[in-house]
């Protein structure tokens, strides 16, 4: 394995971690390259935004299908892999565009990106999950954060550079800052030592421990992927992270016209908070996913649906522009929070055994949330040439997310009370 893992510090775990999702988040940045690539090359907007959209795609499909290299070759290689992939991908996108073909950027910038994407995302966070057993909404909130605050990061240097040094070369400098940032990151990621705990620490103690406050997670059961995947569990949680996702990406979709068309604002205006956007995403996923160590993750989610049911009902009568932006704002750390707890719920439901496996089935959904969403809302402006029924809409999905909550408590209660037939200590309810 390299050398001894007992010797890592875990905070520079995560900031390692932090460090490859903060690369990868810069595809949150894409719209800089929008305009620009539209004017250089003639291609419609649709063209330009489809390689987005392809990379985010392929970044669920692949963490569905790599999932288990993750965990069968270790966070070092798999972390050197998505540097390879996204690095070369990024630069190759700066040779596609100097050809002028759009073919070859959706294959690189898309599919080639894409595949980093989906093991850069799941690779450092199936590892922080063991290094941190007594603060996983933590530490995974972290990481995740950084892939939200990816786009703070790439969209200002990535906009001066296309000014100074044109499009392809944007592609080629980036790609070859990400590579080795991200493999940087990978060099001191290491799963911990079989058995390890942080010190002072009894996790196999079932009554409700804590540490520091903390309320300590104990897995209810540790599966396999495929073990995972057959209980009703697994497909409840995606249901909720699928409804989750869904409704968050559509506001992010269409948060700058649907600001000006609700308010009234300018494009100026507009664009300002679609900036603040990013802020409270990133924000939501660190704050979010430390309070659900507190809290527990089944709270946290429930918190999460009442919330949204409530704003998105409210939306339709709100015109001034804070409240509306406040509102807007409420609902994306719902959004990011769901992301960055969906980890830390996984190895509560399904121990950490195969946990990267696991974690990029679930991610699926997101991939599917991605079309769903935006599809939703363009869909219903087109046919009414309002956003008013598509907020309806949406709390009804979010209503059914809240009852899939219930289900999935109910579920985890009847696993719990099996195991206490066949033993007095099994695990706290999630």
């Amino acid at each position: 394995m390299g050398s001894d893992s007992s010797s890592k510090n875990r905070w520079l775990i995560a900031a390692s971690a932090m460090l490859i999702h903060i690369s990868i988040g810069s595809v949150y940045a894409y719209s800089v390259y929008q305009n620009p690539i539209q004017q250089s090359q003639g291609w419609s907007i649709a063209a330009v935004t489809a390689a987005f959209t392809v990379a985010i795609f392929t970044l669920g499909l692949s963490t569905a299908i790599l999932g288990r290299y993750v965990e069968r070759y270790g966070p070092r290689v798999s972390g050197f892999v998505a540097a390879s992939t996204y690095g070369t991908g990024t630069a190759l996108a700066g040779v596609a565009v100097d050809m002028g073909s759009h073919v070859a950027f959706l294959l690189t910038y898309g599919v080639l990106a894409g595949i980093g994407l989906g093991i850069g995302y799941i690779t450092p966070i199936s590892t922080l999950v063991k290094w941190f057993p007594d603060r996983r909404g933590l530490a995974t909130g972290l990481a995740v954060m950084g892939f939200g605050a990816g786009a703070l990061v790439t969209g200002p240097v990535a906009n001066a550079l296309i000014g100074v040094v044109g499009i392809p070369s944007t592609f080629y400098i980036l790609g070859v800052a990400y590579f080795l940032a991200m493999a940087a990151g990978a060099s001191y990621l290491q799963k911990p030592p079989e058995g390890w705990q942080p010190g002072g620490l009894d996790l196999d103690e079932g009554d409700g421990n804590t540490r520091m406050g903390v309320r300590v997670e104990s897995d209810l059961q540790q599966l396999t992927a495929s073990e995972a995947i057959r209980t009703p569990q697994f497909y409840l949680v995606w249901v909720i992270v699928f409804i989750n996702i869904s409704a968050g990406i559509m506001l992010l979709s269409v948060a700058s016209n649907m600001t000006q068309a609700v308010t009234g604002a300018s494009a100026a205006v507009a664009a300002t908070v679609v900036g603040f956007i990013g802020v409270f995403n990133g924000a939501g996923r660190i704050v979010w996913s430390s309070l659900s160590d507190y809290l527990g993750r089944t709270r946290t989610y429930a918190i999460f649906f009442t919330i949204q049911i409530v704003a998105f009902l409210a939306l339709p009568r709100v015109t001034t522009l804070p409240l509306f932006a406040g509102i807007t704002f409420l609902i994306i750390t719902c959004y990011g929070g769901g992301f960055a707890c969906l980890p830390a719920y996984l190895a509560d439901l399904f121990g950490t055994q195969e946990l990267g496996a696991i974690h990029g089935y679930a991610l699926t959904a997101w991939s599917l949330a991605g079309v769903a969403g935006p599809t939703l809302v363009s869909r219903i402006v087109e046919a009414t040439g309002s956003y008013r029924l598509s907020f309806y809409v949406v709390s009804g999905a979010l209503f059914i997310g809240l009852l899939s909550v219930g289900l999935l408590r109910w579920r985890v209660g009847v696993v719990r009370n099996a195991q206490l037939e066949m033993t007095p200590h099994a695990g706290l309810e999630p």
